[in-house]
């Protein structure tokens, strides 16, 4: 049983379908996917059948882009994020277009590849450090900053009306995934961010990417697709 980021640990090891991708899945943030691997195809089918429970898999980014198969932990990332089915779409040819929202990390402890057609992973879940007490008005600070950094970052990169500020009740554990994903980050940014366990060390690192982030775009003129395009597609029909 899959839980969301902020809940006690797991008591032990879980299973999850693997998905490994050439990006890092970030929890609270949408992922969206095309499906054409046979083996991925069948996934989908028991993700949107819910043979596999709670319709939720494991994202891991793979380390090195010549990694042609994925057969042992090493060549994945060991912390990744559990990813929650929210909509898919078969096409008349049999691949999908899928939606999820990562949900939880955790650390992959073995990788099964004889199972099931498509890889599964042992994992254990990883969530965040408490915060000290009287930390909260540190933590509240530096959410006002990131959110002011991220306005900057969108002014630059998008049109006027081509962004969102996300929610004001938006919990400062959950905040940094959400400004981080309106970036294109590179693949190891994500990673850190991921497997920064202390909120308030994951902020400060939001604001760094987002400030490197906005002077890239400005020298660049490199615009990210907008965040919200996935929300609307969220609306729209599927196959559930």
């Amino acid at each position: 049983m899959t839980h969301s980021e902020g809940h006690d640990s797991a008591p032990s090891p879980t299973t999850l379908p693997l998905f490994p991708l050439h990006t890092v899945a970030l929890p609270g943030v949408h992922l969206p996917l095309h499906i054409f691997e046979p083996r991925y195809r069948q996934l989908t089918v028991d993700l949107v059948t819910e043979v596999v429970p709670d319709r939720s898999f494991g994202v891991v980014a793979i380390t090195n882009p010549s990694v042609g198969e994925v057969e042992r932990t090493e060549h994945v990332h060991a912390t990744g994020c559990a990813v929650t089915l929210r909509e898919a779409r078969r096409l008349p040819d049999g691949r999908f277009d899928i939606i999820g929202t990562g949900h939880r990390r955790f650390r992959l402890l073995d990788i099964d590849t004889a199972s099931a057609p498509y890889l599964c992973g042992t994992v254990e879940w990883v969530d965040d450090e408490p915060l000290p007490d009287g930390a909260d008005e540190a933590a509240a600070r530096l959410s006002d900053i990131c959110r002011a950094a991220h306005r900057r970052y969108c002014t630059v990169a998008w049109e006027s009306d081509g962004w969102r500020s996300p929610p004001g009740d938006l919990g400062y554990d959950a905040l940094a995934y959400r400004l981080a994903s309106d970036c294109i980050l590179p693949l190891p940014d994500r990673q850190e961010l991921l497997e920064e366990r202390h909120p308030l060390r994951r902020l400060r690192l939001t604001y760094r990417l987002l400030a490197r982030e906005a002077a890239f775009v400005s020298e660049l003129s490199a615009v990210p697709a907008p965040h919200h395009d996935v929300d609307e597609a969220l609306s729209r029909p599927s196959l559930n």
